[in-house]
């Protein structure tokens, strides 16, 4: 019989560390980046770690999806124009509006029209769930227990007046703590920076070198004080833009194809006139 090993496991060597009793975050956050540098913690397992407690502290309204940006679903919608806003956006829910983007009456999930492509007299209602509904102060660590509670994936985000600040996916909350989640409709790893998208269009990744994106469109932006295409638009704007947001430079439109309240991850580019077709 093989004899148990005596090797302390992660949490008993992390228990070990966390006997000194920090006081506050500050210190608890100096204990664990020295676990770090000891080996006693990888640097994904400090970075989820640090993720998780600055949840705490981040309300939905920081990383919410604001109002004029949210895709909606207007409840006297046809089934065909749903089906092609799907196909043109992707996304895998949709808040349902009746009127204006006040009056939010239901989430629809896009995978419950693969059940009504041959529904004759279709009708939105039968195939809306339940909206949830947050303050925009809610925290999220708070929010996160409340998804996997109740197994939402999307809540609506309220501002105090009641009206509808934005949405807030599970997925953005968990990118808060574990960083950047690639799904199906992202860039794969071994893709190229530049790729053709079904729009017509083209993928760009932010860290994509400024010179490589003049020498594929055709355009003379400098790269004297940024290198990259990301920094080339934070430079623009002075800050980090919002998700879907369109900035036009010299003739160029950027898109925001996926960002977060730091960083810049794709774009969706469409080029001058007569730049020819990136290669």
């Amino acid at each position: 019989m093989a004899k148990p090993s005596t090797t302390p496991g992660f949490f008993e060597r992390l228990s070990s560390l966390l006997l000194r009793e920090p006081e506050d975050r500050e210190q608890l956050m100096k204990l664990l980046q020295s676990a770090h540098q000891r080996k006693l913690l990888d640097a994904d397992a400090l970075s989820i770690t640090e993720g998780a407690l600055a949840a705490s502290e981040i309300t939905a309204r920081e990383v919410m999806v604001p109002r004029p940006l949210m895709e909606v679903v207007d409840i006297g919608d046809s089934l065909e124009t749903i089906i092609a806003q799907v196909n043109r956006t992707a996304h895998s829910r949709f808040p349902v509006v009746e009127g204006n983007r006040d009056k939010v009456i239901g989430i629809l999930l896009a995978k419950d029209l693969l059940r009504v492509q041959r529904e004759v007299g279709f009708d939105l209602r039968d195939w809306v769930r339940p909206a949830v509904f947050i303050s925009e102060f809610k925290r999220l660590d708070g929010l996160l227990r409340e998804f996997r509670v109740s197994r939402n994936h999307m809540a609506m985000v309220i501002d105090e007046y009641a009206g509808i600040a934005g949405l807030i996916t599970i997925e953005d909350v968990l990118e808060q703590i574990v960083g950047e989640i690639e799904d199906e409709y992202d860039f794969d790893e071994a893709d190229g920076n530049i790729e053709l998208d079904h729009s017509g269009l083209y993928r760009v990744k932010a860290h994509t070198a400024v010179a490589d994106f003049n020498a594929a469109f055709g355009t003379c932006f400098s790269d004297d004080r940024c290198a990259t295409v990301g920094g080339l638009l934070l430079r623009e704007l002075g800050r980090v833009p919002l998700f879907n947001e369109t900035i036009a430079i010299d003739g160029t439109n950027f898109q925001i194809l996926r960002a977060d309240s730091q960083r810049i991850y794709t774009l969706l580019v469409s080029g001058p006139p007569d730049a020819g077709d990136p290669q």
